[in-house]
């Protein structure tokens, strides 16, 4: 655990862990699913990480991607490396699309397709929403990945 997994929400956050990254919903949605894929590591620079973190993340890119793929049917999926105010190795996971896609009656639009994602126009999901939003995408994590193993969820 570090700060910048603190940021985000962890635990109440967590949709998924594996041995050296933890999956999070980002509690501002940019777009439906928008996750935060975090090092469990005090690491600060991507190079910095054990080679077996760098290995593993075979394991968590495709379980993000099927997990991702079942919940909101993206075209695209950017994994911004951003690392600017929160200093720990973390990816921020956007899923984009066209258009919009509803969930719980409200709607979420990639504002930035088919250019760079607008991480400044997001649904912002608090208390009860997003409790609701972790528990819907641990559901598409605890599917199978379509390689007959699956994935770890929190």
């Amino acid at each position: 655990m570090n700060a910048t997994m603190e940021k985000f929400g962890w635990p109440a956050t967590q949709v998924a862990q594996f041995a050296h990254w933890t999956v999070l919903a980002r509690p501002a949605q940019p777009t439906l699913g928008a996750l935060v894929l975090a090092a469990k590591s005090d690491a600060t620079a991507f190079g910095d990480l054990p080679a077996e973190a760098h290995a593993e993340l075979k394991i968590v890119t495709a379980a993000i991607e099927a997990a991702l793929g079942r919940a909101v049917g993206y075209r695209r999926l950017n994994y911004l490396m951003l690392m600017m105010v929160d200093p720990h190795v973390h990816f921020h996971v956007i899923p984009r699309y066209e258009g919009a896609r509803e969930w719980q009656g409200r709607e979420f639009v990639d504002c930035g397709w088919p250019k760079v994602p607008d991480l400044g126009h997001a649904v912002a999901l608090e208390g009860s929403d997003r409790e609701e939003l972790v528990q819907w995408l641990k559901g598409h994590f605890d599917q199978s990945d379509g390689s007959g193993a699956s994935t770890r969820s929190a």
